[in-house]
């Protein structure tokens, strides 16, 4: 019953800071040149959290599959090029992780 409720609160704010951080880099607000710094330090936050997050997400993904994947090997060796496709396709959610945290900093 609480790991649900954890998940969910922690789900929640995960998407809420994934939300904002990006909003708060991409702000074009005339600053003056001693604040300067907290831009580029919001936008290296930013894009720090798009590759770490979606990292975080894929592994999970890849754990969960892979577990169930090597159930299923066991038991039906010939789907294998399927699972072997499932396990290679959280990688696109780093990729695209990756071009975020790209874009939020170039």
């Amino acid at each position: 019953m609480m790991d649900k409720r954890l998940t969910k609160v922690l789900s929640a704010g995960v998407f809420l800071i994934a939300l904002v951080l990006p909003a708060i880099a991409f702000a074009q607000e005339a600053v003056p040149v001693t604040e300067v710094w907290q831009v580029g330090a919001a936008k290296a936050l930013a894009a720090g959290l798009a590759m770490g997050l979606s990292a975080l997400g894929a592994a999970y993904a890849q754990a969960k599959i892979g577990s169930a994947g090597a159930g299923t090997l066991a038991e039906r060796p010939e789907v294998a090029i399927w699972v072997i496709t499932l396990q290679a396709l959280p990688e696109v959610i780093v990729l695209l992780g990756f071009v975020s945290a790209i874009m939020i900093k170039g």
